[in-house]
């Protein structure tokens, strides 16, 4: 053996080993520059050139964790190709190299846990705001109208924030992981493995998408308790007495202004992350069903203890109206819960038009559970593609 391969073999032995320690500070480097750009978000949504038409109206923060992700990845793809270039010709480093790729991906992979992570906490911040905010509601016990609308106006800008963390964790998952992924690769699997690519968008999509569930469930649930004083407002408090109702005429104002706060909802999501629509959508109709069925029990003994024929009509006009509507949304368990709401007002006008029978020294005969139905029909056959 010449006496001069010993030292060549050293220095390159050297020079893999600086290569490796440099390679795994920038994986570092990559992991603790996302954590400090994730303690910032500006909540300023990007425009569609800028987020490169994506359907997710996304902040800066995705973006700027994509940058960092690239300028580690890109200065860490040409060491490796430098190593495999200079040092492979005159000595072995293939058990370096493995251990080298190994670190590479799996950095790259915990970097995008790490930043689900960030934005998750993003989301729980938001909701321990939202709930903090309810429970001082709660011990003050009272709120004048400039309360009322400063309120309204934290839960909007709240809203709108859960929209915004959404739509960062919904392009992150469809978008950013995928094109992120398949760009860099080739850095820790030069030979094509399907299975591995497999095993590991599968792994990133998992993360994102059991963290999609969480914050949309908070963003719903904000909505939620928004129809469910708007529904409280429709059925209970606008104006009409259920046990001796108007002619039905059309569709009331409080119908609308219902419907109206579904349709914001609707512009929302369709602009800040449209892909999530349906599912958003479809949640909040058959959340508004569950509301008027309970609304409907918890009061079916005091505000709704009678129905006569008129409000049952015009109950049944307005549900119709509703399905009609929001018939896009309906799910199967959200017609379940209609049908179970209408058969439970048919139930209480028919027992309500017992009790007035009962009572009549006249002894009216009590209207029939078809011939409500086929009232209730004939007011949506005349009313309600004048109103549609």
């Amino acid at each position: 053996m010449c006496l001069t391969t010993v030292p060549v073999k050293m220095l390159h032995a050297l020079h893999s080993e600086m290569t490796k320690l440099y390679i795994l500070r920038l994986c570092s480097w990559m992991r603790v520059t996302t954590k400090e750009v994730s303690k910032h978000e500006t909540w300023v949504t990007l425009s569609t050139l800028e987020r490169n038409k994506s359907p997710y109206a996304i902040s800066c923060l995705p973006l700027e964790f994509r940058e960092i992700t690239i300028s580690a990845m890109d200065r860490i793809e040409l060491m490796i190709f430098n190593l495999r270039n200079e040092t492979a010709k005159s000595y072995d480093i293939t058990r370096q190299l493995q251990e080298i790729h190994e670190s590479v991906r799996l950095a790259f992979l915990n970097s995008f846990r790490d930043f689900a992570g960030y934005l998750g906490t993003f989301g729980a911040e938001l909701a321990q705001s939202r709930s903090n905010k309810e429970n001082n509601h709660v011990q003050n016990g009272y709120m004048n109208g400039t309360d009322r609308e400063s309120s309204a106006s934290m839960d909007g800008d709240l809203h709108k924030k859960l929209l915004v963390v959404l739509s960062n964790i919904g392009y992150c998952k469809a978008e950013l992981s995928d094109q992120l992924y398949n760009k860099y690769r080739h850095i820790w699997s030069p030979i094509r493995d399907n299975d591995e690519r497999s095993a590991d968008m599968r792994d990133l999509v998992t993360s994102f998408s059991g963290l999609e569930d969480k914050v949309l469930d908070q963003y719903t649930f904000a909505k939620s308790n928004v129809i469910r004083n708007a529904a409280h407002n429709y059925l209970l408090d606008s104006g009409i007495h259920w046990g001796a109702a108007p002619v039905v005429k059309g569709i009331r104002d409080a119908t609308l202004d219902l419907l109206h706060i579904l349709v914001a909802v609707h512009a929302e999501v369709y602009s800040g992350a449209r892909p999530l629509l349906e599912k958003t959508m479809k949640i909040l109709v058959e959340g508004l069903v569950d509301i008027f069925l309970s609304l409907f029990y918890e009061n079916k003994a005091k505000d709704l203890r009678t129905l006569d024929a008129n409000g049952f009509c015009q109950l049944m006009l307005e549900l119709e109206y509703f399905e009609t509507v929001l018939n896009t949304y309906f799910s199967t368990e959200a017609q379940q819960a209609l049908k179970s709401l209408q058969e439970s007002l048919l139930e209480k006008a028919c027992e309500s038009g017992s009790e007035d029978a009962a009572s009549d020294d006249k002894q009216v005969p009590s209207v029939s559970p078809d011939d409500l139905l086929a009232l209730a029909q004939q007011h949506g056959s005349d009313l309600l593609q004048g109103e549609l």
